[in-house]
């Protein structure tokens, strides 16, 4: 396993490199230049020709791509064009967000997906089936983007005055906010590292509240996390339930589940307990495959609920031509990527003890 793991960790290097080349050639190549966009009438050829020598672009691609892969090495992601502000910043600011809304529509996705999926396998061909598959087929099938107006039509307008109303947008209510992490841990001019972490943890509004012990902006974040969670997470619970269903049909047939059977156990014993586990291998490729999509940035969902997260920043940041932003969010949703399959990878050889990953 360690092996596994150094090796695929390794193969990491290159990954990222082949990524942040083609991210580099893809985001020069798009038409504009970033002087017209930012500066826009402003843009006169003297404060262009100043505007690129101050953020190194009139340099030929290979060196700038040659300095960028140097000041990386060093932890420095550069300056944002638009924002005149070090890009690691803004990562702190916007991952925690996108890590939120993944991890609670994962949650949502995995418990809905997982258990429509059993019982539709359990129940095979009967009504309950054809309805679950139904569920399923619409849940796929339904834009994002309209999926999120109409929750938020629902439980924010037409529930507005009952005691099911769901704010349709922004991540605190009005007079709700966080304990600032350097102020609770009483930390004097952070740098460095040091200050990443704490402004990426201050970011994440439930673990800074429960860190902090300041529950109302938990329990109020985690419930304007609800209708976007749902939002985002519907196509992934599709997904999740047609495969869990497939999967556990397979192995229901299987010579050593019928010995179960013929051995008296119990019908709940048999599918949790003996089938559930070696039908779980393609379920949890799925799961790391739809997490790391999550992870990159629901930028539809993000902006429908007016979430400061990583996929409208990205957004944003390609139509300015803000490179340094683009380069920076990409490297490291690669990176996140690639540690979401490796983990899925790892967790083949406990779910199938004949996987010998070595």
């Amino acid at each position: 396993m360690l092996q596994f793991l150094t090796r695929r960790l390794l193969m990491l290097l290159p990954v990222v490199i082949g990524i942040l080349l083609i991210t580099f050639i893809i985001v020069r190549a798009i038409p504009g230049d970033p002087c017209d966009v930012m500066l826009g009438e402003r843009a006169t050829p003297a404060k262009c020709e100043a505007f690129m020598e101050r953020f190194g672009l009139n340099d030929n691609y290979f060196v700038q791509f040659g300095r960028y892969l140097v000041n990386m090495g060093k932890g420095d992601f550069g300056d944002s064009i638009r924002f005149t502000r070090p890009v690691v910043d803004i990562i702190a600011e916007r991952l925690p967000m996108t890590f939120e809304l993944t991890f609670c529509a994962m949650i949502f996705s995995t418990t809905v997906g997982v258990l429509l999926g059993i019982i539709s396998a359990i129940k095979r061909n009967s009504i309950v089936d054809t309805i679950t598959m139904v569920i399923a087929n619409i849940g796929i099938s339904m834009p994002v983007f309209w999926l999120g107006l109409m929750l938020a039509y629902v439980f924010a307008l037409l529930l507005r005055d009952t005691p099911f109303f769901i704010p349709p947008s922004a991540r605190f209510s009005a007079g709700v906010s966080l304990t600032p992490l350097l102020k609770f841990w009483n930390i004097q001019d952070p740098t460095g590292f040091q200050k990443f972490i704490v402004s990426f943890l201050s970011n994440f509004s439930l673990i800074n509240a429960i860190v902090t012990g300041n529950w109302k902006p938990f329990w109020d974040g985690l419930w304007h996390l609800i209708l976007p969670s749902v939002a985002v997470g519907t196509i992934p619970l599709a997904v999740i339930a047609r495969m869990t269903r497939s999967s556990l049909l397979e192995v229901l047939g299987l010579d050593y589940v019928r010995t179960a059977r013929a051995k008296g156990l119990r019908e709940r014993i048999v599918v949790l307990k003996h089938a559930m586990r070696n039908a779980m291998i393609p379920i949890v490729t799925i799961i790391g495959i739809e997490t790391g999509s999550l992870l990159s940035g629901a930028v539809l969902t993000e902006t429908v609920f007016s979430l400061p997260g990583v996929g409208t920043m990205l957004v944003q940041s390609i139509l300015a031509r803000d490179y340094p932003v683009v380069q920076g969010f990409t490297l490291v949703v690669a990176i996140i990527f690639v540690l979401v399959n490796l983990i899925v990878d790892a967790s083949y050889a406990y779910l199938d003890p004949r996987i010998r990953l070595e």
